[in-house]
């Protein structure tokens, strides 16, 4: 079976988020996920971490915003990333540089680069407005990259779908890995989630067997579809998708972790999310 890292931004929200850490670590995880840090000081989630025995293995940087404050901010209001965002890439640079710091001193390896959604006016018709979004996209990316390398990290995109996030950049396994190729740097991979890739085009097996042996693939996450449940319930099989995992990671030796990234059914309410993990039994192999 795959290693699961717990995303205490979905997961334990009945609890201050300081205090998920100890709830991950009781319920059997070794490692946490979570979508931004920059509320919280650094040294304080990381007494967390080692406190209860935990591995950080991914975070996003901001959203956008050139502070902690502003980074929480522009997420609150509706931001989704600066990567693709021409005339942004000063404000983009100063997350990257945020991100970095709080990786050291979570000795995280992963930092996620939000896209960003195109604005109204870059529609397909405007081939011009997608085209210089696109660029501003590699270049950053290309940038981002060669400072991750330098720092011992990788980072990584991910294809997110429309209907949860409309207006998004990415939104297809297929041009994320062209993105990769065309920015050329190993430290440059993508964060496969098995959610979003069953929302926007499905044949979800396939693609664990062509993407994960190539080396691109730095991170999975999971949920069920569409509600974005446990992964027990929906229309994906993980009990047939985690033995395919299991397949691949055997011949190819990748050595991910899965995050969970779901929301569970009972909601926010106590032992909302420790009385949902018998799927972690119920979708073994």
């Amino acid at each position: 079976m795959p290693q699961f890292a717990a995303n205490l931004s979905m997961l334990y929200t009945e609890l201050p988020f300081l205090d998920r850490f100890e709830a991950a670590a009781a319920d059997g995880f070794k490692a946490v996920e979570f979508l931004f840090p920059y509320a919280w000081p650094a040294v304080e989630i990381a007494a967390r971490l080692r406190g209860n025995g935990l591995q950080q293995v991914l975070f996003n940087a901001p959203a956008g915003g050139v502070d902690a404050t502003s980074s929480v901010q522009t997420w609150e209001s509706g931001m989704r990333g600066t990567a693709c965002l021409p005339g942004r890439e000063a404000e983009f640079r100063q997350g990257v540089a945020m991100a970095l710091a709080y990786a050291e001193a979570l000795d995280c390896p992963r930092i996620h680069l939000l896209a960003g959604r195109a604005p109204a006016e870059a529609s397909v018709e405007s081939v011009e407005s997608v085209e210089a979004l696109h660029t501003t996209y590699v270049n950053n990316l290309r940038w981002a990259a060669d400072q991750a390398a330098r720092a011992g990290r990788r980072v990584l995109i991910e294809p997110i779908n429309t209907r949860d996030m409309p207006g998004y950049f990415l939104n297809y396994q297929a041009q994320a890995h062209a993105i990769l190729a065309e920015v050329g740097s190993p430290a440059l991979q993508v964060q496969m989630d098995l959610y979003h890739c069953q929302t926007m085009e499905g044949d979800v097996a396939s693609k664990l067997r062509q993407y994960l042996p190539t080396g691109r693939v730095g991170h999975i996450q999971i949920a069920g579809v569409p509600e974005r449940h446990e992964p027990d319930t929906g229309e994906l099989n993980y009990t047939y998708l985690l033995g395919v995992l299991d397949a691949v990671v055997a011949e190819s030796g990748w050595d991910g972790w899965v995050g969970c990234e779901y929301r569970p059914r009972r909601g926010a309410v106590p032992r909302g999310t420790s009385d949902g993990l018998g799927w972690r039994d119920a979708v073994r192999p």
